[in-house]
């Protein structure tokens, strides 16, 4: 039997040796907050791993149900102003995929990590969403308010996987499980296109 972790870190790095799938790049406007906030929400990479920072977060519970969602929506906009003054970031596609992935199989085995440890790997998967972001924010646009929406459509995101966790509780912690199992599905399907 293959152990777990080894598992895990063979679909990591299988997500990141994909090919980027650019689904940020010059897509859509930029120019206000409700654009900023439709933007998250229709893509279903954003969607999927924004879902399970707040389920691992309702998993652990604790000071993590509010410090792993504020370093994320942090750290994104702080990418987001990367990308926006054209500063370059390497494998941000392939690395958003691999969030994808590498975040529902941390809900799925519920991997029990300190807060701290929590933050670097979300941290890391932020930057590169927001710089993601940023770079869609054209030069002739401040990008404020477009950064406002999709950091106000992030928390919003993260409010329904903490909601949803907790709403699952103790007694059904295996069906939070399945849910991240399900991210890292779409995490893989989305890196081979199939999705």
């Amino acid at each position: 039997m293959i152990p777990v972790k080894r598992l895990c870190l063979s679909a990591i790095l299988l997500v990141a040796a994909a090919m980027p799938a650019y689904a940020h790049v010059g897509i859509g406007t930029t120019s206000s907050a409700m654009a900023g906030f439709t933007h998250p929400l229709s893509g279903l990479d954003h969607m999927t791993a924004m879902l399970a920072v707040g389920l691992w977060a309702a998993l652990k519970g604790g000071k993590a149900i509010w410090v792993w969602p504020a370093a994320f929506v942090g750290v994104m906009l702080g990418g987001a102003a990367l990308g926006m003054a054209h500063v370059p970031l390497p494998f941000v596609e392939p690395g958003i995929l691999a969030s994808v992935v590498a975040l529902g199989l941390l809900v799925a085995l519920a991997v029990d990590l300190p807060v701290s440890a929590g933050v670097a790997i979300i941290g890391l998967f932020a930057l590169l969403h927001g710089h993601a972001h940023g770079t869609d924010v054209p030069e002739n646009a401040g990008g404020l308010d477009y950064m406002a929406g999709f950091a106000v459509a992030t928390v919003l995101l993260h409010a329904i996987g903490i909601a949803v966790g907790l709403g699952l509780g103790m007694r059904s912690r295996g069906v939070a499980r399945v849910m991240g199992a399900a991210c890292a599905a779409i995490g893989i399907g989305l890196a081979f296109g199939v999705v």
